[in-house]
């Protein structure tokens, strides 16, 4: 059986769990800390990342959006990506634009935000915030909300929507004082509250808070 391994902790590994709940595979989970030192890890996931995966053949497989994509490939109802060759191409391109101009820009906020980091200098605030406030404009762009994130379908963007956006949210809200997204005129409490009546996000976010109940 396919093994996830990563904690309910990560928005990345929940973003994969999303997936997988939606398609309804079958899989386990086993726990792994993000940046192990441990060999075993390193092996399947070299930069000590996660999630990744074991699949039904034994193979690793690191990386949210490939793993995704072997998913998508393997198990292709329901589909998480649109028939038609374009439009799962906007698709991929919504989400690549959430993981990496939004989430990875505001995870730059996290240590101070979350983890009783250093504050940051003032330079650094500004540079990230002007960044994030130009990046929220382009995804304003780019997102449907028609109502899922991507248009009228469930897709792999809102695997990631769902997971990222209230983190963005949270962290610059905590620095700034403000929640950038909001500011910037993206909706994104409605639409969470929205995916969130999906049985599968229900149980990534109990899992998560459970996870959350044990620290």
């Amino acid at each position: 059986m396919l093994t996830l391994h990563g904690s309910s902790h990560s928005n990345y590994y929940n973003k994969v769990k999303l997936a997988l709940l939606e398609k309804g595979v079958p899989f386990t989970e086993a726990h792994a800390d993000t940046h192990s030192t441990d060999e075993a890890i390193l092996s399947a996931s070299p930069l000590g990342k996660i999630p990744f995966i074991t699949t039904n053949q034994g193979v690793r497989l690191c990386e949210s959006q490939p793993i995704l994509e072997w998913i998508e490939a393997t198990w292709p109802q329901p589909a998480l990506l649109p028939a038609d060759t374009l439009a799962a191409a906007k698709v991929r391109e919504l989400t690549t634009f959430i993981d990496w101009h939004l989430e990875i820009v505001a995870r730059q906020l996290y240590g101070p935000a979350f983890f009783g980091g250093a504050p940051l200098s003032e330079a650094n605030a500004a540079r990230i915030r002007t960044q994030l406030e130009a990046n929220i404009a382009g995804f304003k762009r780019l997102a449907k909300f028609a109502p899922f994130v991507a248009g009228g379908s469930f897709t792999q963007a809102d695997c990631a929507a769902f997971n990222h956006l209230p983190l963005v949210a949270m962290a610059t809200r905590a620095i700034y004082g403000e929640d950038l997204l909001q500011a910037g005129g993206v909706d994104h409490k409605a639409y969470t509250k929205f995916i969130a009546e999906r049985p599968a996000a229900q149980k990534v976010v109990a899992d998560r808070k459970a996870a959350q109940a044990k620290l």
